[in-house]
């Protein structure tokens, strides 16, 4: 078992303390801002974003003259939260009414029985309508966006927005924000889309007033919950085969199975998948006396286990809906359930305290639903002090380096990676950096808990935009760099050098992320500081692990333990902090060495037959890379009066002359096409 890390927090409470007002921490923090007309909320599960909504629509409903609410949420039981609740009762001045006729995610009926109710609503004097995505989408489509004049539309999980043309509900959103007269505020756990296709572009983004409350401060202000950790194991043939050694029967835990069709999932149906997993667990029973929950008995003697199974639909969902009927109404009861199977269920929006442990069968290659997934674990809860996210994942199959079975599965490791490096970035302490001084480099701890780190050569932010956008979108940088970055297995490839890495292939994706948005020196900026926060986690963990010396291969994997007080001791007890500098920063490639950690969990065979995987996927520029290159190719000839050297030991320069010759080739393809189209015009 690969354990990669393990965050600690401090339980301080204050995450979860409500004010004079009802309010906790984050609420107060979007409250704040409920003057602004478009209030972007980013905010981890069990946070409570729905109340932070119902604050704010209260008081531009009282206060500032919007006359209705409408909130969307992508699914009908997620709009379980936004149902009428007493806020009178914490203090606040009004309650939050929701009518039993609009609130569409609770009633009976088909599409277009909610679309006229939703249009009922619209020309009827009441305040509040709860609908989902797509009743929004096609209700809009009917009335047009002058009737959203004077409400406020709010949308929950906004990651499923997109700026695609194609998207229906990015359509709605474009359309009320050209229009001007409405009020939005969106909601997400997971700003990041697995498509990589932004939710909003800069200019839009630009508009909204945005609101971070991280992972980490809500964590380390829980009263409970106090170890949060990352870990992956790996097996070879069936999953089933390697279920055992990642399943703790002794565990809370949600189970999330592959699809049939996936490679993980190579089983004659999903029903089935269920039954073998029954198996490893134990001995099935049979259903309990309410025909509910199935019952199995633990191989290991140590009792009888309470299953739901959310995968099986053969009755048309009705057994399901029994099930997830029945979680709900045992949901304050610890030992109701002990797990929960689930296929495609149970993710965004699920709400289950107990949840110890979320067992995700197979990758993921989508980040929203890794931070999904994991959310469903980080709900504070009594006697639940730790909690974990495990990947069980497929090593490479029999083959030779060049097999697509190879290449899949070193993509498969390039997902895991990125999936840890972001988790790493979320989950853990934060860490912050700043020019070095006079004084020279150091590290300390901020009152925010933060450790701050000085970097020599590192530019502090020129404008108060890019201090404002290195506190709120750092995060989100990350995932866009995660995931953009490893796409292929460039970035692990020997040729890829780090310099080339940060200054070429992060700064490109720097500057397509923030365009007109930010000047050339705010960029600069803002990718000095992601690498800073990608490269020094993994600066250390590299020095921990030469630290402790060859491994007893008997011995069981110790996570890396991170924690506030502790990553200052490591920083200053494992770097030379006064010698920290941008340039030996960008000296490091942290996926390569974040792979090069991983790969102590796998044996010699199969490390080297993926090594000679990403070997063989030498470092190659595209068409795309090179015209992204191009400003910097004239930058360069302008600077040094001369083309960049192939042969250069400078391995930057070396990739400005592959790019070059991508280019020449391109031109004269294009050159010898153009020929070709006017030889068959000539007359």
């Amino acid at each position: 078992m690969a354990i990669l890390f393990e965050a600690r927090y401090a339980r301080t409470g204050v995450s979860v303390q409500d004010d004079a007002m009802g309010m906790r921490e984050m609420q107060r923090r979007v409250f704040e801002v409920r003057d602004a007309p478009y209030i972007l909320l980013k905010a981890p599960p069990a946070a409570g974003k729905s109340r932070a909504l119902m604050f704010v629509a209260l008081d531009k409903m009282r206060r500032q003259g919007l006359r209705k609410t409408i909130v969307a949420v992508p699914e009908h039981s997620i709009g379980a939260s936004f149902r009428s609740t007493n806020l009178s009762a914490g203090g606040f001045p009004h309650d939050w009414t929701v009518a039993p006729a609009w609130d569409l995610c609770a009633t009976e009926g088909a599409t277009t029985e909610k679309i006229r109710a939703f249009r009922c609503f619209m020309e009827s004097p009441d305040e509040i309508v709860v609908c989902t995505h797509a009743t929004l989408r096609f209700a809009f489509e009917q009335v047009g966006v002058e009737a959203f004049d004077g409400c406020l539309v709010a949308i929950d999980e906004f990651h499923h927005v997109s700026g695609s043309e194609e998207s229906r509900l990015g359509q709605v959103l474009r359309a009320l924000l050209a229009r001007g007269k409405a009020h939005l505020l969106a909601m997400t756990g997971s700003y990041f889309r697995g498509d990589g296709i932004p939710v909003l572009s800069p200019d839009e983004e630009a508009r909204f007033t945005a609101v971070s409350y991280s992972y980490y401060e809500q964590l380390n202000g829980y009263r409970h919950l106090k170890a949060l950790g990352i870990d992956f194991t790996f097996y070879e043939g069936r999953y089933l085969d390697g279920f055992a050694r990642a399943f703790d029967p002794g565990r809370k835990t949600i189970i999330h199975i592959p699809s049939v069709n996936s490679a993980e999932g190579a089983f004659d149906n999903k029903i089935s998948q269920v039954w073998h997993l029954y198996d490893r667990m134990g001995e099935f029973i049979g259903p309990d006396p309410e025909g509910i929950l199935s019952l199995v008995r633990r191989q290991d003697g140590g009792g009888i286990l309470r299953i739901a199974d959310l995968v099986d639909d053969t009755d048309g969902g009705v057994r399901r809906n029994k099930v997830l009927a029945a979680l709900a109404r045992h949901k304050d009861e610890r030992d109701y359930v002990d797990i929960i199977v689930a296929l495609g269920m149970a993710k965004e929006g699920f709400d289950w305290v107990w949840c110890e442990r979320a067992l995700t069968i197979g990758y993921r290659s989508s980040m929203t639903e890794i931070i999904q997934i994991i959310g469903r674990t980080t709900r504070d809860a009594p006697g639940k002090p730790r909690a974990h996210f495990t990947n069980l994942v497929a090593a490479p199959e029999n083959g030779d380096a060049g097999s697509v079975a190879v290449r899949n599965a070193v993509n498969d490791i390039l997902k895991a990676i990125a999936g840890a490096l972001l988790m790493e970035q979320v989950l853990a302490p934060p860490l912050r950096f700043e020019a070095a001084g006079t004084e020279g480099p150091g590290v300390r701890q901020d009152p925010s808990g933060a450790v701050v780190v000085r970097v020599g050569g590192l530019a502090n932010p020129p404008t108060a935009r890019v201090a404002a956008l290195l506190r709120t979108d750092m995060a989100d940088l990350i995932a866009t760099i995660t995931q953009r970055c490893t796409d292929n297995s460039k970035v692990l490839s020997p040729d890829m050098a780090p310099a080339a890495l940060h200054q070429i292939a992060i700064a490109e994706i720097v500057s397509s992320r923030y365009g007109d948005r930010l000047s050339d020196e705010e960029k600069e900026c803002m990718r000095q500081h992601a690498t800073a926060q990608m490269v020094l986690p993994s600066l250390l963990a590299t020095a921990a692990a030469k630290r402790q010396g060859p491994k007893d291969p008997d011995a069981k994997d110790a996570p890396k333990i991170i924690d506030a007080s502790q990553r200052l001791a490591e920083i200053t007890g494992m770097l030379d902090v006064r010698h920290l500098d941008l340039n030996l920063l960008e000296s490091h490639n942290p996926f390569q060495e974040t792979f090069t950690l991983m790969g102590k969990t796998l044996d010699p065979k199969t490390l080297s037959k993926i090594q000679a995987a990403i070997i063989a996927q030498r470092t190659s520029v595209t068409e795309e890379e090179a015209l992204a290159l191009y400003p910097r190719l004239k930058r360069f000839a302008e600077q040094e009066g001369r083309h960049p050297n192939p042969h250069a030991n400078d391995p930057l320069e070396r990739h400005l002359a592959e790019a070059q010759a991508k280019l020449r080739q391109m031109k004269e393809a294009h050159d010898r096409a153009q020929k070709a189209r006017d030889a068959t015009t000539d007359p």
